[in-house]
């Protein structure tokens, strides 16, 4: 069996230090790479970018709402117009950066409030498919598994990853947890690496009550953000590897060779 390791990176921001983000690309398979919207700037794109290709970690683009007061994660009204345009400029950002280092980007993940949105709303993922699409239909798609963006994605042929989340509790209806209520996040490194196991081997999302969700599992995403992430992704790297699944970029997983 293949899976992927993402980690959300490049954060730098008043919300968010990137201090681990060189210890997490030692550990990770792929980088989702702030654009400078929610957060990021360009000399962080192209530290992420240099450090990533030292490593052999692929990196995708993290494109956000334009909100970095709010870090991304305020809900905001767009047009299907502007959301398309917020999408393909932030690729082609973090695109030139990464050609100026001989790398490409080679997969796209929303960020915050507009990853949440687009997960519950057909029309607005469908919007993020396209735009990814007019940009190269090579890129991959990386969506949480079950999510309307799973489903748009596939409906338009574009490759699509679906995702799981190792530091997160998810509800009966296979979305998130709130980060609002206390039993959101996963913190105990062990307790998120039984997580993970549990659902690769099954195939399932695990519910905090106890139901289990059919789905498919391209790739793991440990929030690099907590003060636990460098732990939780060195526990499950190692306790993956110990059950027997190859771990690859995203690029280079067999589905999309």
């Amino acid at each position: 069996m293949e899976i992927n390791i993402n980690c959300d990176l490049g954060e730098t921001s008043k919300f968010c230090s990137t201090e681990n983000d060189p210890l997490l690309l030692g550990i990770v398979n792929s980088a989702n790479v702030a654009c400078g919207y929610h957060a990021g700037d360009e000399p962080t794109m192209k530290k992420t970018v240099e450090i990533s290709k030292k490593n052999g970690v692929s990196i995708g683009a993290h494109p956000s709402f334009k909100d970095p007061e709010n870090f991304g994660r305020k809900r905001l009204k767009l047009s299907s117009r502007e959301i398309s345009k917020l999408i393909i400029d932030q690729i082609n950002i973090l695109s030139e950066i990464a050609e100026k280092n001989s790398m490409k980007v080679t997969h796209v993940k929303p960020h915050g409030a507009l990853n949440n949105m687009a997960c519950e709303d057909y029309e607005l993922a469908s919007v993020i498919s396209k735009s990814i699409l007019n940009v190269n239909k090579d890129l991959i798609f990386l969506v949480p598994t079950g999510s309307q963006m799973e489903k748009a994605g596939k409906k338009l042929n574009i490759k699509v990853a679906a995702e799981i989340f190792a530091d997160r509790n998810y509800e009966d209806d296979g979305n998130l947890v709130s980060r609002s209520r206390p039993n959101a996040l996963i913190t105990d490194p062990e307790v998120a690496k039984n997580h993970v196991i549990k659902m690769v081997k099954n195939q399932a999302l695990n519910c905090f009550s106890g139901k289990q969700i059919p789905c498919e599992i391209d790739s793991i995403c440990v929030h690099g953000d907590g003060k636990s992430a460098v732990g939780t992704a060195k526990v499950i790297r190692s306790g993956l590897i110990k059950n027997g699944v190859t771990l690859r970029p995203l690029d280079q997983l067999k589905k999309f060779a």
